[in-house]
């Protein structure tokens, strides 16, 4: 695949994969849209993008909870380049809190953002990817396969975003639009520094050992690999691999051991 000239919206791209998506895309020489909230970070990875990769980078304010912002976001692309090859529905928050705790509030906040900033983005922008027999991509996780404790309203949108995506799929078997779902395993990034507390509260800091994760630009090539290669499902880590295998086959056992390991997290909320 040729990325020069295509035309690539990447969500949540201030940080963490979403940043890394941007910079690894340019320099395969794609043009990028990036949409986030944070828009001072966004100017400043746009900028540096275009000055040291020689392609164009536009910056656009977006919360993806807002359908009217996604649907500016195409708006922008289309204005911007007149095409749009690729949609990368990367926004994403978590959680860290047990269900018999927790403000239903953060639960609602995470289906908006991760699932239907999902939905209202593909909204917008799947009739010019059509036209481009592009691909759209979910950034999901291993939580959309097991269901982890703690993070009942992040496994649930997860689950939703999967489930989204697959009725997607197949409703695009004969239309050439190429769907992907990418699920990476723990990756070092900031999604548990700004993962919401019980009281919707970000919780500061990461209770897992970030050193021993994927980083972000490791992630980031397998994505776009993985847009080249058109891939369907892409499982990243021999941890999720295995997290995939168990859940179909010995449920009851997989049970058992996320609990064991989430026992170990600091300040643990299951003892």
């Amino acid at each position: 695949m040729n990325w020069k000239n295509k035309v690539v919206i990447i969500t949540g791209a201030s940080s963490g994969i979403g940043k890394a998506l941007a910079i690894e895309l340019a320099g395969r020489g794609a043009n990028l849209v990036l949409g986030a909230r944070h828009f001072v970070n966004l100017c400043t990875i746009a900028q540096n993008i275009e000055t040291h990769q020689k392609v164009r980078a536009v910056a656009v304010q977006c919360d993806v909870t807002v359908e009217q912002d996604c649907a500016m976001l195409v708006k922008q692309a289309m204005l911007t380049f007149g095409r749009v090859d690729v949609l990368i529905n990367n926004a994403g928050i978590s959680m860290r809190a047990l269900f018999k705790d927790v403000d239903l509030k953060v639960l609602k906040s995470l289906m908006d953002v991760n699932f239907w900033g999902t939905v209202y983005c593909t909204k917008y922008a799947l009739p010019e990817i059509a036209k481009a027999q592009g691909s759209i991509v979910a950034v999901s996780s291993i939580a959309g396969y097991k269901g982890l404790p703690g993070r009942a309203g992040y496994s649930a949108s997860k689950y939703a975003m999967n489930g989204f995506m697959d009725a997607l799929r197949v409703e695009n078997l004969k239309t050439g639009v190429h769907i992907m779902v990418a699920c990476p395993g723990f990756t070092a990034s900031n999604i548990r520094n700004t993962a919401l507390d019980k009281s919707g509260k970000e919780q500061g800091e990461s209770t897992l050992e970030e050193n021993k994760m994927m980083t972000s630009e490791q992630v980031a090539k397998i994505i776009t690999n993985g847009i080249e290669n058109r891939s369907r499902t892409l499982v990243m880590t021999t941890q999720g691999k295995l997290t995939v295998f168990l859940s179909k086959f010995f449920p009851a056992f997989l049970d058992t051991q996320v609990y064991k390991v989430f026992a170990k997290e600091r300040n643990a909320l299951l003892h």
